[in-house]
């Protein structure tokens, strides 16, 4: 068969391709690798033979090679195959260690300010053999690609998930608020405010949280266009402005201080739809029994969150 030509393809093809798409040249990607210029690009020649494409368009001259429609398509594929090997790794690693060894969690400020560290205390207290680290960054699409890559085990995320290898469980709604100064005249509204009302205040908000942005869009359904004049990724800093009155704050409750008493927090109308915070993982990888238990332990802990408000009621 013809597709019988690919089972030549080694992965040190497709990391050639890469280097020279990289690089925009064979020597400089023959440094980059290790290798000399010609079995850079011996091995793209091999390539190309085996998958029956041009995948470098060869200019000539001090003008840089770039890749064709074909190499780009195939680069794709060839990322997403160093992902999984990645991931295989990591299995392996996991495997081999047990019960014990590294456990490895992505998270964003909110969750690792308010929820993980119990999650924490009460996991490390019944697995005292497991050692835990951390990666905090805004944006949990990229703490979601290093999942797929194998760099992480687990990540806390929003959901719903990009489209990608992944599975997940559903961990607790985290509703919008708006906070506002102590001393602003809406510090005294009782009423839900309603997505008309918000998009005519200027508003300050978060840079990464996908989430906001369809709050954003419901706004816009208003026919308001909202006035966003201030976003930042640290809670802090937006509740900062938000108390000396620089605008209103459109922010997740979970990322608010409540007990700072220079902001008033506001409820909004039901149309503003809540933040979903739940806990991915790669659904192609092997679940460690310790990984398994980090996630009851997640859920536990954030049902319990939830429930603080009812019972203190």
């Amino acid at each position: 068969m013809e597709s019988d030509s690919w089972l030549g393809l080694e992965f040190r093809h497709l990391a050639a391709l890469r280097a020279v798409a990289e690089q925009g040249s064979f020597g400089r990607a023959a440094t980059s690798l290790g290798y000399t210029q010609s079995a850079v690009s011996q091995q793209v020649a091999t390539l190309e033979r085996i998958v029956g494409a041009r995948l470098i368009d060869r200019p000539g001259g001090p003008r840089p090679v770039s890749l064709s429609e074909s190499g780009r398509l195939l680069l794709r594929h060839a990322d997403a195959i160093a992902a999984r090997l990645q991931a295989a790794q990591a299995d392996l690693r996991a495997l081999a260690q047990g019960t014990g060894g590294p456990l490895r969690i992505g998270t964003y400020q909110s969750v690792g300010a308010r929820i993980l560290p119990t999650v924490l205390n009460r996991f490390l207290a019944e697995w005292p053999q497991v050692e835990v680290s951390l990666e905090e960054l805004s944006d949990d699409n990229e703490l979601l690609a290093r999942v797929e890559r194998g760099e992480l085990d687990l990540t806390f995320t929003m959901l719903p998930l990009p489209q990608g290898p992944f599975e997940f469980v559903e961990l607790m709604h985290d509703p919008y608020v708006l906070v506002v100064s102590a001393d602003s005249p809406l510090s005294t509204r009782t009423r839900p405010l309603t997505p008309r009302e918000v998009a005519d205040l200027p508003l300050i908000g978060n840079r990464s949280c996908r989430s906001l942005e369809v709050g954003m869009e419901i706004m816009r359904a208003t026919g308001h266009e909202p006035r966003v004049v201030f976003r930042s990724d640290d809670n802090g800093t937006v509740q900062g402005m938000a108390a000396v009155g620089m605008a209103s704050a459109l922010v997740p409750l979970l990322t608010v201080d409540e007990t700072d008493e220079r902001i008033a927090v506001l409820e909004l109308s039901e149309r503003f739809p809540d933040r979903i915070i739940g806990i991915g993982w790669h659904r192609d990888r092997h679940r460690t029994v310790v990984a398994e238990a980090f996630v009851d332990e997640a859920r536990a802990v954030c049902a319990d969150y939830v429930a603080q408000p009812a019972a203190a009621a």
